[in-house]
């Protein structure tokens, strides 16, 4: 009875060994999923400076705000579809990904008027609607888990918006800037074959979209001083996501 369980039990073990070898994964073919995850971590300041003489009195006097800082952060999914090549422990892929995001801030700063008596309203925002990848993947790959560098181009949408009031709350200086950005993005990340071709990964990214210099320019007929002002927005920012894939 003994020998007979000892048996089973070695066979089972030699089984499941088997079974364990059998299922080590080859990470070469094509692969498309989902994502979903974070954003957070962009540079937190839009600079503002005075076009004219009346303008730049205004910052220096704290009439208008010189920095306003914006802590743009939410949420983001999308789709991503690539390739992979391994040869031995080495893995060289590509990849795309279209995510939408929830990333934005809106701020309104209460200043004091030079005249020490009005009080004035400055609001500012910033949004990113959507954010691709095209990346390069480079990484180590294990029987059933990979690790990797990863680096590329990135694009999106982005908005700046900056609307400065008057003492009796009408638009003194308004600004609008509007439109897709590209740059760059890099980072990390690690990925674990659940079965032969479904997969799960995570990743920490690191992209750049550049600055965008917004003209605030004064509305005739508001009471408003000089030409204007100029603020530039930085549109960067970190992500942490996971994501679902399937290979092919």
């Amino acid at each position: 009875m003994n020998a007979r369980i000892l048996g089973a039990t070695l066979a089972l073990a030699l089984g499941s060994a088997s079974a364990q070898a059998a299922d080590a994964i080859n990470w070469t073919g094509f692969y498309a999923g989902v994502n979903a995850g974070y954003g957070f971590g962009g540079d937190p300041n839009v600079h503002t400076v005075g076009q004219a003489a009346p303008n730049i009195a205004n910052i220096a006097g704290g009439a208008r705000p010189g920095f306003v800082s914006l802590d743009r952060k939410g949420a983001i999914g999308g789709l991503q579809a690539g390739y992979n090549f391994q040869s031995d422990r080495l893995l060289i892929g590509g990849v795309v990904d279209v995510s939408y995001t929830d990333l934005s801030d809106k701020r309104n700063i209460g200043t004091v008027a030079l005249n020490g008596v009005d009080h004035l309203n400055n609001r500012f925002e910033s949004k990113l609607d959507y954010l691709g990848t095209a990346r390069i993947r480079v990484g180590y790959a294990g029987d059933r888990f990979l690790v990797y560098l990863t680096g590329g181009f990135a694009w999106g949408k982005a908005k700046s918006d900056v609307d400065m009031f008057g003492a009796a709350g009408q638009t003194q200086f308004s600004g609008h800037r509007d439109r897709t950005r590209t740059g760059g993005v890099g980072g990390i990340g690690g990925e674990y074959a659940l079965t032969e071709h479904l997969t799960i990964d995570g990743e920490l990214l690191r992209y750049s979209l550049g600055t965008d210099k917004v003209n605030v320019a004064v509305i005739p007929g508001s009471g408003g001083a000089g030409t204007g002002y100029d603020s530039r927005f930085k549109h960067d920012g970190s992500i942490a996501r996971v994501g679902l894939n399937y290979k092919f």
